[in-house]
């Protein structure tokens, strides 16, 4: 099965520990990806939340960068609605001169937190002056061009490789936008893990971009006995609110989606509960289902992010999938 993995990071922090603590299981977490062949490894972008550390990917992208040397590190990804796409354009080539050919910029159009930190992040955006998220892929592309705009303007440094461009999405809208924009379409299966979706997704995002296939993200559950996997996973929980005015969103707990509408103004919102769709077991069980969608879909790159249980948990994870996968080429 020819197909690669990598994996992406929340920077977790476990009871007991900070943020400090956190930040330093990523980079051991990067350091022993590279190790064992993974091709890429992202870190996600959150704000105000107690349990997540990585709130401004950028800082800690140039970080990994530092203490790594092969893997490519990038964005999984940062929430564009809320800066400028001149300055993300600028921090990307900035990080692309650091680090070239190892840098990913991914985006995308969730909030990463709460309205009261939406808020926050735009207090200085006019609302009516807003762009819309398709323009603002639209600057990205002509900010990145190595040729400046017509009024001169360039994101420098101009870096001699630039940033590779990923859009991640969850459904139709993003693989039509992906491919109209020319960005590597990356389907959140982490958070939408519905089959008919994600079958009519890469079947608008190959149709559209002239046969490139999405890059697709799950979740997943390693260790040396499947019972045991099994039961990590059994009491994770997801919950969706869907508020009055359409939007939607994926929460950590009923109270939680409460404190969501809440903050959104409305009062009218209904939440579901669900458990989160993880792939779990041995290694070998894992990689037969990784080699299934392979077979169905045509992936050739699998985004692996492990649930938020402990570090020794996660490194063992991604140690035993990696070793199987090893194995499988050999």
């Amino acid at each position: 099965m020819s197909y690669q993995l990598s994996l992406l990071d929340k920077s977790p922090i476990d009871p007991g520990q900070n943020a400090t603590d956190a930040l330093q299981t990523s980079v051991r977490l990067a350091l022993k990806a590279e190790t064992l062949g993974y091709h890429r490894f992202w870190v996600a972008e959150h704000h105000n939340m107690e349990t997540l550390a990585s709130s401004a990917p950028e800082v800690l992208i140039a970080y990994l960068l530092a203490r790594t040397s092969r893997i490519r590190i990038g964005s999984g990804g940062v929430m564009l609605q809320h800066y400028s796409a001149y300055k993300v354009a600028e921090a990307f080539n900035l990080l692309s001169s650091l680090a070239p050919g190892r840098v990913d910029l991914g985006v995308g159009k969730a909030p990463g937190g709460f309205p009261v930190s939406t808020k926050a992040l735009q207090a200085a955006i006019d609302p009516a002056r807003k762009p819309a998220f398709a323009e603002q892929l639209a600057d990205l592309n002509r900010y990145l061009s190595p040729d400046p705009d017509r009024s001169g303007l360039a994101a420098t440094p101009l870096p001699a490789i630039a940033p590779e461009r990923f859009l991640l999405g969850a459904g139709v809208e993003s693989a039509t936008l992906a491919a109209e924009k020319g960005w590597q379409l990356v389907f959140a299966g982490h958070l939408n893990g519905d089959p008919e979706n994600l079958r009519k997704t890469f079947e608008v995002y190959e149709r559209e971009s002239g046969g490139k296939l999405p890059i697709l993200t799950l979740a997943a559950f390693v260790a040396e006995d499947e019972g045991r996997a099994k039961e990590r996973v059994s009491d994770l929980r997801i919950f969706k609110v869907f508020l009055s005015n359409g939007q939607s969103v994926n929460v950590g707990s009923e109270e939680q989606a409460a404190e969501f509408a809440r903050q959104s103004g409305l009062a009218d919102y209904r939440v579901e509960e669900k458990a989160p769709s993880i792939l779990h077991g041995t290694a070998v069980q894992v990689r037969k289902e990784l080699d299934d969608l392979h077979r169905l879909y045509g992936v050739k790159e699998f985004i692996i992010e492990t649930p938020a249980l402990t570090a020794a948990e996660r490194f063992a994870s991604i140690e035993l999938l990696a070793k199987e996968r090893l194995s499988l080429a050999a």
